[in-house]
């Protein structure tokens, strides 16, 4: 293969090439893409010295085997994914140099669901409508807008600077099999009485195994509204919409750019990198917060984000 980069032995269960997200394209049917976990997506870019939102790899459950032709350096964040170099295990949430000729391999996750692995300078793929994003059912973005495949090459720069950086333990996220999303209502609450809305914020769900990137579906107790229908109309990332047998669906990055079915609020976007990472049967609860409070969280979150030192390793 010629060029600078990583061809890909093993392709992985579903390893999708992401960057920030399509935005602007909802006028033409194209949803936004973009990492399900963007926390760990932006720590694995930070790490290698990149700007936060370029091209890098969301690696689904595992299984991704890469060869270098290239010296650069990588990081891996996200779910615990076993990470080896030439077969020498490897941490997450730090840098390595790679050289010519290394095997890199991601293993199965034992907890959470997706790693991002970021390359010094970002992967090189040409954008489609200003976004690398791949969104698979619309096949755009990536590589032919599928998943990896075998065989296929990553181009990236070379970068031969052995500067390792790593990101302190106490800085990681946690991930587990239980998470409490905050949630704000929308326009549309009052289409659920004070009752369905008590029985939704009181009770806990399970995460579907019929969960993707699109949306995640829940399992537990039914909530119903008092409309049946609703004239199909944007939809936002979070949004908690409430289809006719009363199991919420969150939606995700992959989410459809409109949707008829009625919506009691929204998931606090930060708290979406939690859900990406919930296991099917994986239980979650909700929590009702101000569009105020929402906003305090976000720009603090934003602040201790910019603030975090790296440390060499």
């Amino acid at each position: 293969m010629s060029g600078q980069g990583f061809s890909v032995l093993q392709p992985g269960v579903f390893t999708l090439i992401q960057d920030e997200g399509r935005f602007g394209s909802h006028q033409l049917g194209l949803t936004t893409g973009g990492p399900a976990d963007p926390l760990a997506f932006h720590w694995a870019n930070r790490l290698c010295g990149n700007a936060l939102g370029v091209s890098a790899l969301e690696v689904n459950v595992g299984g991704l085997v890469l060869e270098s032709n290239v010296a650069t350096r990588i990081a891996v964040c996200g779910a615990d994914m076993p990470i080896s170099i030439n077969q020498s295990p490897r941490s997450p949430w730090r840098s390595y140099p790679v050289k010519a000729g290394d095997r890199i391999e991601l293993g199965y996750a034992s907890r959470g669901m997706r790693a991002y692995l970021a390359v010094a300078g970002g992967l090189d793929i040409p954008a489609v409508l200003g976004s690398t994003a791949t969104v698979v059912r619309e096949a755009m973005g990536g590589l032919n807008g599928n998943k990896l495949q075998s065989g296929d090459f990553l181009p990236c720069r070379q970068d031969p600077s052995e500067d390792c950086l790593v990101l302190p333990e106490g800085y990681r996220p946690l991930y587990g099999q239980r998470a409490i999303l905050r949630v704000i209502l929308g326009y549309q609450q009052d289409y659920f009485s004070a009752e369905q809305q008590q029985r939704f914020f009181s009770h806990e769900y399970s995460v579907s195994s019929q969960s993707d990137r699109m949306g995640c579906r829940l399992e537990g107790t039914a909530i119903s509204a008092d409309v049946g229908g609703i004239l199909s109309e944007g939809i936002c990332l979070g949004a908690i919409q409430v289809p006719p047998d009363g199991q919420p669906i969150i939606l995700m990055q992959d989410r459809q750019t409109i949707g008829g079915y009625p919506k009691l609020g929204s998931v606090l976007s930060l708290d979406l990198a939690q859900l990406a990472q919930l296991t099917p049967g994986s239980k979650v609860s909700f929590e009702l917060i101000t569009v105020e409070q929402a906003q305090t969280i976000l720009h603090l979150s934003a602040d201790y984000f910019r603030e975090t030192t790296l440390q060499p390793c």
